[in-house]
Parts: structure tokens; C-alpha cells; sequence
């Protein structure tokens, strides 16, 4: 093969697959049993946080999003405050995470964060500000809620709904099978997770663009 022969054949390679490219991900999506990815992040109080800084404890991950029916849901019944108080307070790291783009819904200022989980009575270790998606896309966030599980060793042990109720009414928490704890209780007992993956319900994640 010559050297002009050469160049069209890449030039032809290229715009065969320029179409496709579009639809490969930009990483790989984490899978359950696979490392949990690693990100640093800023809360709402300005404090920097590294997963890699709780390796050894069980961590959550929960997306959120205040203006999402589905997230009032959960804190307007204090579901979600009584998980975040009841496995923190056993050692449990949990990170509430909003990756609303500046102008998209349930985007806040950090004042405006700090409001909102005073008046919720949040109990979660730190409140995220993932402005930029850039966490969300990571662990392919899809909806608000949407909870990730991650064991002592940094491995992906649940990920998905936080519950089996996927209607925004209030009156469906109570007799919900709830997976976040179902997963973190079995997490502190140290035995396998039952239910490791399902679909996660609510709003898209309002990410720019």
C-alpha cells in the first residue's frame, strides 16, 4: 500500500466510524461487585471530600434533586432523614449528591443547600455540589433518587432504586421493601447484599445541556 493509498484508507476508516462514536460511552458504566469510582468533590460548608479518604466503611451515594416529586417523597415523610440518622450513626459514610446544572431544576447555591437541609433536618455525612455532572456522569446517574451502595473495600454493592415503590405519592413509603437498608444491614453484618441492582425510579438528573 502506497503512501496516498494509505491516507484514504484512514480518511475512510474515520468517516465510518465518526457516526458511531457519538454512542460509545464516554467510560465505562460501574458495574455492581466492580470498584466504585473515585472522585473529590466540594459540600455545601466548602469542606473537600475523596472517596479514597473513607475506604474502610460502607459509603451511600444518594442523588437528589429538592424539586423532584419523587426526592419529596422521601424527606417530606423524613424517610430519607431517618435512613441517613440511623446509619450514620453506625459508622455508615453517606454523601447526598446534586447534580443540577446552574439554571436546570433543583440546582442550588451552597447557602441555599444549607438552608434547605436545616429545614429537612438531613442527617447525611455532606451534601456534594456536582454542578458540572461530572460525578453523575461517572457513576451514570440516571434519575433523582438514585442510590449507590459502596462496601468497606470500595466495591460497588448496590446501585439503583432506593426502594420498591416507584410512585411519587406519599402514602407508598410506609410497606415499601426498602433496598438501601436492605443492602447496608447486610453490609454491617458483613453477609452478601440479596439485592444487589435494580432500576432506579424519579426525575432525570438535570444535567446542562
Amino acid at each position: 500500500m502506497n503512501k496516498h493509498s494509505l491516507r484514504y484508507f484512514q480518511i475512510l476508516l474515520f468517516i465510518t466510524i465518526l457516526p458511531f462514536a457519538a454512542f460509545l460511552p464516554a467510560h465505562a458504566v460501574p458495574k455492581v461487585g466492580s470498584p466504585a469510582p473515585m472522585f473529590t468533590a466540594k459540600d455545601s460548608n466548602g469542606r473537600v471530600h475523596k472517596l479514597q479518604d473513607y475506604s474502610g466503611k460502607p459509603v451511600v451515594l444518594e442523588w437528589t434533586n429538592h424539586d423532584c416529586p419523587f426526592v419529596r417523597k422521601h424527606y417530606d415523610t423524613k424517610n430519607m432523614q431517618t435512613l441517613q440518622k440511623r446509619y450514620t450513626e453506625q459508622g455508615v459514610i453517606w454523601l447526598t449528591i446534586n447534580s443540577s446544572a446552574l439554571g436546570r431544576q433543583g440546582h442550588v447555591t451552597p447557602e441555599e443547600a444549607n438552608r434547605l437541609l436545616s429545614e429537612e433536618g438531613s442527617a447525611q455525612t455532606a451534601y456534594l455540589l456536582d454542578d458540572s455532572g461530572e460525578i453523575g456522569r461517572l457513576y451514570d446517574a440516571k434519575t433523582t433518587p438514585h442510590m449507590f451502595v459502596i462496601n468497606k473495600d470500595g466495591q460497588l454493592a448496590y446501585a439503583g432504586a432506593i426502594d420498591d415503590n416507584s410512585s411519587s405519592r406519599h402514602s407508598t413509603v410506609e410497606g415499601a421493601v426498602n433496598y438501601v437498608a436492605m443492602a447496608l444491614d447486610a453490609l454491617l453484618a458483613e453477609k452478601p447484599v440479596a439485592t444487589a441492582s435494580t432500576q432506579s425510579y424519579g426525575c432525570s438528573v438535570k444535567y446542562a445541556g
